[in-house]
């Protein structure tokens, strides 16, 4: 057992020169009811006198953004906004917003108003808009080059309306390919946003539906970030070969604990009553600290699951979203596989399970889960926590049969960007039991 890490050995090859060095980054942040009104101010340091705000129709319906933007102008800046944004977005929404954002450019500053979809759309606009070459150059790959930005981006200003995704906090894109059914990403340092303005009063329109989904990106950011494969099990890099997730750390450690700790006190609470504003407030710090850990150790095998979960959806229409195209929403894609995919990463790190099963446990009073199984007791306690949340029992209630699963397996192995985090080796067996398995749920 390593003693900066705490984890045992990981089952992966041991190293002729093994890591010694991980890295953290994390945007500048502004936490608290109210925060949100002092946006106009942050982007005045900065010297922007043109910015563009993105954010998508329902935000802008609920006049989130115009306010942002009218408290932008008053102090003398610029202001467009682009109320495009695809919920879960696509590549073609994204080559649309990067239209949008040339045509009507240049811009010195931008600011998501909204979810992921917003801040992830806001990240494209600003890499697309500051770097040469096509969108594709910059997917991950296999599914693209793999492209590192060569220029700097300009200042990003997250402002989230969810709770969830962490997008302001990371380096990460997130988008559905859709010719190839699946989602992928573009990851590198400068996609993470300059500030991160967290206000909790702005996520309490939040639905149930949208807020049990999200959630659970929450706490799968956090489950996976903290099973990660330690940083001590890669091969030394050189530093221009440094990527942001570097695997399980001391730091990210941190985080990913104290945001399993809000969740159990505030998440059922949150979907149950979403007028609960210490609840949003527990929900919005745990989406932050969950995005301060993951963004830098990495997410694995229930989040490689979900690309193509969503990516293939047939005809889902889940409560509380958009209802015009079906869809699987990012958070609950990924919570479908988490049970079995920590029953099968449990061997790989049991200490690591049954502390997280522990924190998590906590939020379910009244249930021992002491009498279960040690290998059992984490997968118990996120099926139960599903139940409460009324999200989806298994693939199989958001549409997958057993002749789905060679289909998604495939989408699953084409992340090996996120399966190298896993605490030990996967292989298309071990996704296509963990896909079976996940079917039904309970």
């Amino acid at each position: 057992m390593h003693p900066s890490t705490g984890h045992p050995s990981t089952g992966h090859p041991g190293q002729d020169r093994p890591e010694t060095v991980f890295t953290y980054g994390a945007p500048q942040l502004r936490f608290g009811t109210g925060a949100a009104d002092e946006i106009g101010h942050d982007l005045h340091q900065l010297g922007a006198e043109r910015v563009l705000v993105v954010t998508d129709a329902g935000v802008a319906r609920a006049g989130v953004a115009d306010r942002v933007a009218e408290q932008v102008r008053g102090v003398g800046v610029e202001v467009v906004v682009y109320e495009g944004v695809h919920v879960e977005p696509t590549d073609a929404s994204l080559l649309a917003a990067v239209a949008f954002g040339r045509e009507h450019g240049p811009f010195d500053a931008f600011v998501a108003v909204g979810g992921g979809s917003s801040i992830d759309t806001a990240k494209a606009i600003n890499l697309m808009t500051t770097n040469d070459g096509e969108l594709g150059d910059y997917l991950n790959a296999p599914i693209g080059a793999g492209r590192a930005p060569q220029r700097p981006l300009k200042p990003l200003v997250a402002v989230p309306t969810t709770t969830g995704t962490g997008s302001e906090s990371t380096t990460i894109c997130v988008l559905d390919v859709l010719d190839l059914k699946v989602k992928t990403g573009i990851s590198h340092a400068r996609l993470r946003p300059t500030l991160a303005v967290i206000d909790p009063l702005l996520t309490l329109s939040q639905p149930a539906g949208v807020t049990a989904a999200a959630g659970m990106d929450i706490l799968c950011h956090a489950l996976e970030s903290y099973t990660a494969r330690p940083y001590t099990s890669y091969e030394r890099k050189r530093p221009e070969q440094r990527v942001p997730y570097c695997g399980a750390n001391p730091i990210a450690d941190l985080w990913s604990e104290q945001a399993m700790t809000l969740l159990a006190g505030a998440f059922r609470t949150a979907v149950r009553d979403g007028g609960d504003l210490d609840a949003r407030g527990a929900m919005a710090m745990a989406a932050t600290f969950a995005g301060l850990g993951f963004g830098n150790a990495g997410v694995h095998v229930p989040h490689a699951n979900a690309y193509p979960i969503a990516g293939r959806v047939k005809d889902f229409r889940p409560r509380d979203y958009p209802r015009d195209e079906p869809m699987i929403p990012h958070g609950m894609s990924v919570a479908l596989t988490a049970p079995e995919a920590f029953r099968f990463t449990f061997e790989a790190c049991p200490d690591r399970h049954l502390r997280a099963a522990a924190l998590l446990g906590a939020g379910a009073p009244g249930r021992d889960y002491d009498r279960v199984p040690e290998a059992e007791r984490l997968p118990a306690v996120l099926v139960d926590l599903m139940r409460d949340i009324d999200l989806p029992n298994g693939c199989g209630a958001v549409g997958y049969d057993a002749g789905d699963i060679p289909a998604l397996v495939e989408g699953t192995m084409a992340q090996q960007r996120l399966l190298s985090t896993a605490p030990r080796p996967v292989t298309e067996e071990d996704v296509a039991g963990i896909f079976e398995r996940s079917l039904t749920l309970w």
